[in-house]
């Protein structure tokens, strides 16, 4: 028996930058997963991702990524590795990091 789906979020890196991006509702890329599209109809995830896949000049490494609605009803990552990629390199001194 298939899975039953589960939230998504599309999201890649920046192709000049490196940084974690991720697809918005109005189909460009924000670096702030708040910002984020909640994507919960498997069809429209794979529409998406198509459509970012069509985007090699701005992102590399597109997929979908499993998320929760949190209380605000914006995306959370459920798997640590989503949570790592949104909070950046694991060093203080640069990236997103660095203004904390």
């Amino acid at each position: 028996m298939p899975r039953a789906f589960t939230p998504k979020v599309v999201t890649a890196n920046a192709l000049l930058e490196g940084y974690v991006i991720y697809l918005t509702d109005a189909g460009d890329w924000t670096r702030d997963l708040s910002r984020a599209l909640l994507i919960t109809d498997e069809a429209e995830a794979q529409l998406r991702l198509l459509d970012a896949e069509r985007q090699p000049d701005v992102a590399v490494g597109v997929y979908l990524a499993d998320v929760t609605p949190g209380r605000d009803g914006r995306p959370e990552p459920t798997h640590f590795r989503e949570e790592f990629r949104r909070t950046g390199p694991s060093n203080y001194f640069h990236g997103k990091q660095a203004t904390r």
